[in-house]
C-alpha cells in the first residue's frame, strides 16, 4: 500500500514521526506536511499567495501552508500515483467532540476523503511536554497493528473517515478499541481580555476550562475508560432526521 502522511503540528513534530514509523510497517509512505504548527486551521486553504513545497528528502516534503493545502498539493502535484490511504497525525492532543470542527488534523483527512481516498485521522488524547521522552514512542507497534486492521477491512466505509483518539496511558495499559460517536465539549471563560504594551485591549482565545460530557458510547467516555476510540465521520452535514420529520415543522413560504 501507498500512504500519504500529513498533520497540523508541522513536519518536525514527534507525532508525525511516530505515525510514519507505524505506516512503514504496512507499506510505502509519502510525507507532505506544514513547515510549522497549523493547529485549529480547520479546512482552510491558502488562496491569497502561492504555496512553496520544499523536498527535504525523497518522498518527504514541507509546505508553507495549511494541512488541507498539503494533502491537495500532494495528491494533485507531488505524488507519482494516488495514495491508497491518507493518514493524518498523530496530533499532539485530543480531537474529540467539537474539536473535529476546528482540527487541522481531521481536516487533512477530510481533504483526502473529498478526493475519494480512504482517510484516517489519529490523535493522542493527552499532553506532550517533552519530545525526547514522548510516550508516542511506545505507540508505534500498537498503532501499526490498528492501522493494519483498519486498512484491511473488507469494506472500508465509503464516504467516511475514521477519527482515532488514543488514551494517554502506557501502551500496555490500553484496554482495547471501541467504535464511538462524538461526545460534547463545553468551554468556560475561553476568552481572556488583556492589554498590549500601549494599553490597548486585546483578546486571547483558548484559555479557560473545558468540561466534557462523558455519555455512554462517546469518544470521550472511551478515552476516559482507557480505550482507543474510533469514530466514523463524513462530509455530508445534512440533518437527515430533520428532513424526515419536515412535515412537523416546515411550511413552504
Amino acid at each position: 500500500m501507498l500512504f500519504l502522511v500529513s498533520n497540523d503540528d508541522g513536519i518536525l513534530a514527534k507525532g508525525i514521526e511516530t505515525l510514519e514509523r507505524a505506516a512503514r510497517q504496512l507499506g510505502d509512505v509519502f510525507v507532505v506536511a506544514p513547515d510549522r504548527e497549523q493547529s485549529a486551521t480547520s479546512h482552510s486553504l491558502t488562496l491569497h499567495h502561492p504555496v512553496r513545497p520544499i523536498e527535504l528528502a525523497t518522498g518527504r516534503w514541507q509546505v508553507d501552508g495549511t494541512p488541507t493545502d498539503c494533502v491537495m498539493l500532494a495528491v494533485q502535484a507531488l505524488m507519482p500515483t494516488k495514495p491508497d490511504f491518507v493518514l493524518s497525525g498523530i496530533n499532539h492532543g485530543p480531537n474529540m467532540g467539537e474539536d473535529v470542527l476546528y482540527s487541522g488534523t481531521v481536516a487533512a483527512a477530510m481533504e483526502g476523503l473529498s478526493m475519494g481516498i480512504p482517510s484516517i485521522a489519529v490523535s493522542y488524547a493527552g499532553r506532550l511536554m517533552r519530545v525526547d521522552d514522548s510516550p508516542l514512542d511506545q505507540l508505534v507497534d500498537p498503532l501499526a497493528a490498528l492501522l493494519r486492521h483498519l486498512t484491511s477491512l473488507p469494506a472500508f466505509p465509503k464516504f467516511t473517515l475514521l477519527n482515532v483518539n488514543i488514551p494517554p496511558c502506557a501502551a500496555a495499559e490500553i484496554k482495547g478499541v471501541k467504535l464511538t460517536k462524538l461526545g460534547k465539549r463545553v468551554f468556560n471563560d475561553s476568552i481572556a481580555k488583556m492589554k498590549d504594551p500601549w494599553g490597548r485591549p486585546i483578546y486571547w482565545i483558548g484559555g479557560g476550562s473545558v468540561t466534557w460530557e462523558q455519555d455512554e458510547g462517546t469518544d470521550i467516555a472511551a478515552i476516559q475508560d482507557g480505550y482507543i476510540s474510533v469514530t466514523p465521520l463524513h462530509l455530508d452535514i445534512t440533518h437527515q432526521a430533520r428532513l424526515d420529520d419536515a412535515a412537523d415543522w416546515w411550511r413552504a413560504p
